[in-house]
């Protein structure tokens, strides 16, 4: 074999791609597999609730741009939530978040299943023939997917199979609004709203009707530019949170960022963040111009500190302006809901913030839950039970439901109103009768609530405005209903089940056992009874669980992780400016694999970190 041969790899035959939502960003057609022979197909299974979801669109930005004859990347949208079954909520998602790829909408998951798939998001890359050569889960991936990308141009531009040419993107028509997808508001002391219009990556001023513009500020376009407001840039900014000298903090989401708008000069300067997302390994306190930070979702004033809702790694963050500093303050980073001193608790996704002098209370949206820190800093939850229940459930709080709510805000009486996003509802929680009640239906995606007087201001993102409501005196009765994750569970077979993440270091890349071990596997379960062995942590991705057969469903919760970094001996070119040290790279996704006990099931779980599962490539995917 000569040294300009091609590495020889496993290859699976793909599946066609099926979806009974239909096509969005094509211009109306439908594809199938053999219509995209000749290219470099990139399959991104996601769902719009889900924080890493978003991470990997804007990592695949990058990849689109620098490929764009020869990658074609295609969405999968695989809800999770109910809501996320709808086709107008995918419509609605695409063009909120930017995506600028055709997606193929999957309400009823078939495309998912076909593929194997158990966890959002994950990277499916098939090559111009047909067949799947990697699969990657979590997010972090798209440097190795690059490097292969441009191993299978010079394979296959060689072979002849290779068709260069412009992709199937065809962009929707863009809608005359006043704001896109507004995303949270703040009343100033003015009496005006302050508005982040998420999509278009501005702040606006409203007049203290909720509609007359006063001014914009921001470009309109990506970036992370500080200066007066025609030239200021953010990235999808959020949150907004009033300072005591009149400034108003920003959550600039995706910048991974935290700006401060001066309402007085009309400046934008950054207060907190580098412009790059937080991995592990990273710094989690220090000057706040020098700490990476990940997807803030919304900032709050209390106890002298901005605090972050950390949507990224499922943590809570503050920020302190005496000193200039950033530090973890509550979550483990590990996603799900576990209430107890902020060191030890779990969050999934915070994404809305409201205080009060004696709370500091949370929208835990992958969780569908209400939650609040006390003073001492412990986390307690009010409403919501884990990331597999969620309804439109009134009544005791220890049986209500909500459906990903986004924002929260505090009312004059003690209680607390919700955003109940994805049921399109206001709701409110008294912690004095420990009640949920519904105040009112038939909004549109709310993200936040503003209190004005008498009166509470609703962002309705996905109907571009704010409306205003009066508090009502009654309740709106509903109808309750329930719902889990959409998933099917895997059966599997009672007592011993050998779990396996498969993670195969990519091309030109080594494990990183300079400091230790450079795995980590964390394993538990929901309900705990469900494994009797093979709970915890461990640095082997191989585990020996036992389930106990009396308990017949339930949901494995595994988070795995991998540290590789660039071979010199394998000829890399990713290495860091001057050679001296390699470019290291995490790898890491948390699965939670809903299961059902079945006598005569398979005993062999495998998840796929990156690479592929050696058991199935010798044949099509199931």
């Amino acid at each position: 074999m000569t040294d300009s041969a091609p590495p020889r790899r496993p290859r699976v035959r793909a599946p066609e791609l099926i979806g009974k939502g239909g096509w969005l960003n094509t211009g109306d057609r439908e594809y199938t597999l053999s219509d995209l022979r000749g290219r470099i197909v990139v399959l991104d299974f996601w769902t719009f609730c889900c924080i890493n979801c978003l991470h990997v669109l804007d990592e695949l930005r990058e990849l689109e741009h620098r490929h764009p004859d020869t990658v074609v990347v295609i969405g999968v949208h695989s809800p999770k939530f109910a809501h996320e079954a709808e086709h107008g909520a995918v419509v609605d998602a695409v063009e909120r978040y930017g995506v600028a790829h055709p997606v193929l909408d999957d309400p009823e998951l078939a495309t998912w299943k076909q593929y194997a798939v158990r966890a959002w998001p994950t990277l499916v890359v098939i090559d111009p023939e047909g067949y799947v050569v990697a699969q990657h889960a979590g997010e972090g991936h798209v440097h190795a997917i690059e490097r292969l990308v441009t191993e299978l141009e010079a394979e296959h531009g060689a072979k002849g199979t290779l068709r260069r040419g412009d992709g199937p993107y065809v962009p929707p028509e863009p809608e005359a609004t006043v704001l896109r997808f507004p995303g949270k508001a703040l009343l100033l002391p003015s009496g005006n709203l302050l508005v982040s219009d998420t999509t278009r990556h501005q702040l606006v001023e409203l007049a203290a009707d909720g509609e007359t513009v006063v001014r914009r500020i921001g470009q309109g376009g990506r970036g992370l530019t500080d200066g007066p407001a025609d030239r200021a840039r953010f990235q999808e900014p959020q949150g907004l949170a009033l300072l005591p000298d009149g400034t108003v903090v920003v959550a600039d989401t995706v910048n991974h960022a935290l700006r401060r708008f001066d309402p007085e000069t009309g400046r934008t300067t950054t207060l907190a963040g580098t412009g790059h997302q937080w991995m592990q390994g990273a710094a989690t306190s220090g000057p706040a111009r020098e700490v990476d930070l990940s997807s803030p979702w919304d900032v709050a004033w209390w106890q002298g500190r901005v605090w972050i809702a950390m949507a990224g790694v499922h943590q809570l963050w503050t920020y302190d302006p005496e000193d200039g500093t950033v530090a973890v303050a509550a979550g483990t980073t590990n996603e799900g809901l576990v209430d107890g001193p902020a060191a030890e608790a779990w969050f999934a996704q915070p994404s809305g913030l409201a205080a009060t002098a004696d709370r500091l209370w949370l929208a835990d949206s992958e969780t569908s839950a209400l939650r609040w820190v006390d003073p001492d800093g412990a986390v307690h939850t009010a409403v919501g039970t884990g990331l597999f229940d969620f309804g439109h459930r009134d009544g005791a709080a220890g049986q209500a439901l909500f459906q990903h709510p986004l924002g929260v805000a505090a009312l004059p009486d003690g209680s607390v109103a919700v955003a109940d996003t994805y049921n399109h509802a206001l709701r409110r929680f008294d912690p004095a009768t420990g009640e949920v009640t519904t105040l009112a239906t038939d909004l549109r995606e709310p993200s936040d609530a503003v209190l004005v007087g008498e009166d509470i201001v609703v962002v309705e993102s996905a109907r571009h405005r704010l409306t205003r409501l009066r508090l009502p005196e009654e309740a709106v009765r509903v109808e309750s209903v329930t719902h889990r994750t959409r998933r099917a569970a895997t059966e599997v077979a009672p007592g011993r089940l050998r779990l396996e993440v498969i993670f195969q270091a990519p091309q030109g890349q080594k494990l990183d056992t300079r400091y230790g071990p450079s795995t980590r596997l964390l394993v538990s379960s929901t309900p705990p009874e469900l494994l009797l062995k093979g709970e915890g942590a461990g640095t082997d991705l191989s585990r020996e669980l036992e389930l106990d057969a009396a308990v017949r469903e339930g949901v494995l919760h595994i988070s795995a992780m991998a540290a590789s970094c660039d071979d010199p001996a394998g000829g890399t070119s990713q290495s860091k400016t001057g050679g001296e040290y390699p470019a290291c790279h995490v790898h890491q996704q948390d699965w939670g694999v809903p299961v059902r006990l079945t006598e005569g099931a398979t005993d062999r779980l495998p998840l796929v970190l990156a690479g592929l599962d050696e058991q199935e490539s010798g044949s099509q995917m199931p």
